[in-house]
């Protein structure tokens, strides 16, 4: 049986274009609304099953309002939007919709964002009817063997993870630096159907700004001075695959349109080449908040909602409280095994220590950690591990309240210190911090961050 689909937008073309979108595809649409108390009617009489809601409506009240009335009603919904203001979409985010429609719409966004959001909802009505049901995930899944963990956050993902992968849906992976969103992309391109093809795995933040167009998407020989023969781009090079694009918020906006049509029309332009089409599935991530880039103006707003049909949030390892001592003993037999080491486990102090730590780098500090702890360990067990002073665990009445820009000065300096002040290479600041050693430098800089050297009076 098709669902039914209840349009809330005041602009005639845009919901006729919708409602023309939508029985093409098979959907039934209810009599179109254009102010809240003319929805609230339609829903009464014609009980549509997901709705479609604009922000801003005809008279006083908005789509805001009413998405908390549909939420009362647990009537799910998508919102149409064509606003970028930080404010508007904080607001619209609180109200949990299952899903966000950029103007103007194209039909394949249309349908794929319909059928994600009425998963969505369904899998929020199976919670509600079988509270405490433990996800379905597949336990001799090789492609889910690396990643983890038994907390309630990381379940869900990977039971995100194992749905979204059997479609060819952009992903949008967010989370803190460290939380493991390249293992996530893994693992999607390896339940997907594209499994066989290649997985490119590109690194925005590290490219060159001169020559980002040319990795991404290639260049003719004689295309601009130095090139001197042809180079296959990023994209082509995943023909038939998957590219993962980290540290998505560090493409510049000029680029940003050129992926744009990645997204929308599968096809790339080589620099002094011709257009072509490829066939390649995006997953895309960042550590940024990608709202605060577009009200900004270094994000666009259309790439932000084609690439966020999908989005999984990976939460922070200071969240996974039951993981910590998980993925402790997995690193550590690990690297033990790697340095031929008879290490078996953790002292009841370490143990301790490592739990109740805030790991403000996530799940590459914990690694480095074991790395280094297995190094300098002669026993069988772990009794002692160098966590940065200045991140230990403080009395929080005695702690004066830091700005995020303090903060993350003082978390930088406090990483430089225990690296001993080394930035590059393995054991560096940058690998802890999980960020390219240039972007770190950056930040010094920005944030006055300069190694003080003690220099000794003559005849000392």
């Amino acid at each position: 049986m098709a669902h039914r689909i209840l349009i809330v937008e005041d602009q005639f073309i845009e919901a006729n274009n919708l409602k023309l979108t939508l029985k093409k595809a098979g959907y039934q649409v209810c009599s179109i609304a254009r102010s809240v108390p003319d929805a609230l009617e339609i829903i009464d009489f014609e009980r549509p099953e997901i709705v479609l809601l604009d922000i801003f409506l005809q008279g006083p009240q908005t789509g805001i309002d009413l998405a908390s009335m549909l939420n009362e009603k647990n009537i799910p919904f998508v919102f149409l939007s064509a606003n970028s203001n930080r404010q508007t979409l904080d607001a619209a985010k609180a109200t949990n919709p299952c899903g966000f429609l950029v103007k103007p719409f194209r039909e394949k966004d249309v349908l794929v964002t319909l059928d994600v959001a009425l998963y969505i909802h369904q899998q929020k009505q199976t919670a509600i009817d079988t509270p405490g049901a433990v996800p379905k995930i597949p336990s001799d899944n090789k492609a889910l063997a690396d990643i983890i963990g038994k907390s309630a956050g990381i379940t869900e993902i990977l039971e995100q993870v194992t749905i979204v992968s059997k479609s060819d849906t952009s992903v949008l992976v967010l989370g803190e630096s460290g939380t493991g969103k390249e293992l996530i992309a893994q693992a999607i391109h390896s339940l997907s159907r594209r499994s066989a093809g290649p997985l490119v795995v590109v690194n925005c933040g590290a490219l060159p700004a001169n020559l980002i167009e040319s990795e991404l998407f290639g260049h003719e020989k004689g295309a601009f001075t130095g090139a001197t023969e042809k180079r296959i781009g990023r994209f082509e090079a995943a023909d038939g695959g998957t590219v993962f694009l980290d540290e998505i918020g560090e493409l510049p906006p000029d680029l940003q349109v050129k992926f744009l049509r990645v997204l929308q029309e599968k096809e790339i332009e080589p620099i002094g080449g011709k257009k072509k089409k490829i066939n390649v599935r995006v997953i895309a991530a960042t550590n940024r908040v990608l709202e605060d880039e577009m009200a900004a103006g270094r994000f666009r707003m259309d790439l932000y909602y084609r690439l966020n049909v999908f989005p999984l949030t990976l939460p922070p390892l200071r969240n996974r409280k039951e993981d910590i001592l998980l993925l402790a003993e997995y690193f550590l037999n690990l690297y033990a095994k790697r340095e031929q080491k008879n290490i078996t486990g953790f002292t009841e102090q370490v143990a301790k220590t490592l739990a109740e730590y805030s790991w403000p780098g996530n799940i590459r500090e914990l690694e480095n950690l074991m790395e280094r702890s297995v190094l300098l360990t002669t026993g069988r067990l772990i009794s002692s591990v160098a966590l940065p002073s200045a991140a230990k665990k403080v009395n929080a009445t005695t702690t004066q309240l830091k700005t995020m820009t303090e903060n993350e000065r003082d978390h930088i300096l406090a990483v430089l210190q225990h690296c001993d002040w080394k930035i590059y290479g393995q054991g560096g600041a940058a690998e802890m911090l999980d960020m390219n050693a240039s972007t770190l430098q950056s930040r010094m800089k920005k944030l006055g961050i300069e190694k003080k050297i003690s220099h000794r009076n003559p005849g000392e």
